[in-house]
């Protein structure tokens, strides 16, 4: 498939309900009774929104046993069973009525079991079964329409999002934006966004590999260190995007992740974790291409850092995302709520940083467990000022953190290493009587094994901390 997402599903729908369908033979072969020919037969032919809105109207209760069953009669999807094209047909005219028919979705979700009759239509035959793909459609809009959290619903929206993200990891960016599109829809509540975010492996993982890919860092393990090491893009994005990822793909991701930033209280600081999406947004508000896109990064950000302020606005401050919003002045922005977005952050950052000194920067920067070369690590008087503090700041949890830090193999980023060697001969300086607190966490020893690695930079700060202990040592004896 090559053509973009909502003209294939469009053209789709359209060759559908075009497409003959024998009715009479299907009513002899059982796949559907004379009642339920009827209704069809009766919105069929009230080609206007506004009939079949009036006809479905005075009788919701027979459109619902239509489509979902119920007083001893079976739904349409039920009695159709295997019969492709007019489960096909009857997938597209819900979707159609739902559209046309505001009182519907709500009439629909009131059965005991909506959803009965359309989950195990997920189960395609083939890869080219267009069944699945009209069942999320359909379901996205009846759930979005009724905007329903009763249990039916918050049980089938899981089996509805399992899908969606088979389309999310798909080479075809057509495919993908379908996905993204449902996603939105199904995004309308704080239960939806929960249970979004309780799959975050299937849902939210495939969104953020394409926004890496987008800003052109890869969807590996290293695009976190390559956005920390600078060594990523920094040339603004047009038309297609790296990765081949276009621009309307890219504004129905952030569309995405925006709604699920608004749950940002709950979310935020394992969204960072394990996505270092603050990092990640820093670096697309770089390259943004469009405001359109540059609004919504810059609402995620400040949903995220607003009701995050602890521990994510040190974040937002190492991936230097102050000066940035500085500079988006120069682009003669135009769009308000974005002006407005871009001040509230402003705002926010100022607050903060006005209050803040080196060493907090430094804390921060320890504990976000990614070390780059910022002023502190090379400025003698921090150190002669800040060193005792750092190991007795929190208990000793600074030490302990270069330590879990030193303890990866920073395989793509080797000055991580480096740095932390830095830092610990720093401490060793600054505050001898204190190298059997460090010796007791490993970092003597971790040193000592840095000193055989095959990069020259841990070699030089890992051999220049061990000579600090040693000195100390010998002046002792």
């Amino acid at each position: 498939m090559s053509a973009d997402g909502p003209t294939y599903l469009s053209s789709l729908q359209e060759n559908i309900r075009q497409r003959p369908v024998p009715w009479d033979g299907a009513v002899r072969a059982g796949s559907l009774t004379e009642e339920q020919y009827a209704k069809i037969r009766a919105v069929d032919k009230a080609k206007r929104a506004e009939q079949r809105n009036e006809i479905v109207s005075a009788d919701l209760d027979g459109y619902r046993t239509l489509f979902v069953g119920g007083n001893g009669s079976p739904s349409v999807l039920e009695k159709a069973g295997k019969n492709a094209s007019l489960v096909q047909y009857i997938l597209v005219l819900l979707a159609d009525l739902l559209d046309a028919v505001p009182s519907l979705a709500k009439a629909l979700v009131k059965s005991p079991e909506p959803y009965q009759h359309f989950l195990p239509l997920f189960r395609a035959h083939s890869n080219e079964d267009p069944i699945p793909l009209l069942t999320a459609h359909a379901l996205s809009t009846l759930m979005s329409s009724a905007q329903d959290d009763s249990r039916p619903t918050i049980e089938a929206i899981p089996n509805v999002f399992t899908y969606l993200c088979g389309l999310a990891q798909s080479t075809d960016a057509g495919l993908q934006d379908l996905a993204m599109r449902e996603y939105s829809l199904l995004l309308y509540s704080r239960v939806s966004r929960e249970l979004f975010w309780k799959q975050r492996s299937e849902t939210v993982t495939p969104l953020v590999n394409i926004l890496r890919t987008a800003a052109g860092v890869g969807s590996g393990g290293d695009s976190s260190a390559r956005l920390w090491s600078g060594t990523a893009s920094t040339r603004p994005l047009e038309g297609s995007l790296n990765g081949g990822v276009g621009l309307q793909l890219l504004y129905h991701v952030l569309l995405v992740l925006w709604q699920t930033s608004f749950d940002a209280e709950n979310i935020g600081d394992e969204l960072n974790d394990e996505y270092d999406i603050i990092l990640l947004y820093t670096h697309l508000l770089r390259l943004s291409p469009k405001e359109k896109t540059t609004r919504l990064i810059l609402g995620t950000l400040f949903n995220l850092l607003d009701k995050n302020q602890t521990t994510l606005l040190p974040i937002a401050v190492l991936a230097r995302l102050p000066a940035l919003l500085d500079n988006l002045n120069s682009r003669h922005l135009t769009d308000p709520d974005l002006l407005e977005d871009l001040q509230n952050l402003k705002d926010l950052l100022e607050e903060y940083t006005k209050t803040k000194t080196t060493f907090d920067e430094y804390v921060a920067e320890v504990q976000s467990g990614h070390l780059r070369w910022s002023p502190p690590h090379r400025n003698t008087i921090f150190w002669a000022e800040n060193a005792r503090k750092i190991l007795e700041y929190q208990n000793g949890e600074i030490p302990r953190k270069l330590a879990e830090i030193m303890d990866k193999p920073w395989d793509n980023d080797k000055q991580v290493l480096a740095i932390a060697c830095n830092d610990i001969g720093w401490l060793v300086k600054e505050v001898s009587e204190k190298r059997l607190q460090l010796e007791k966490i490993g970092l003597k020893r971790r040193i000592m094994e840095l000193m055989a690695s095959d990069d020259e930079n841990i070699r030089y700060e890992s051999l220049r901390a061990l000579g600090h202990w040693l000195r100390y040592s010998f002046e002792e004896n």
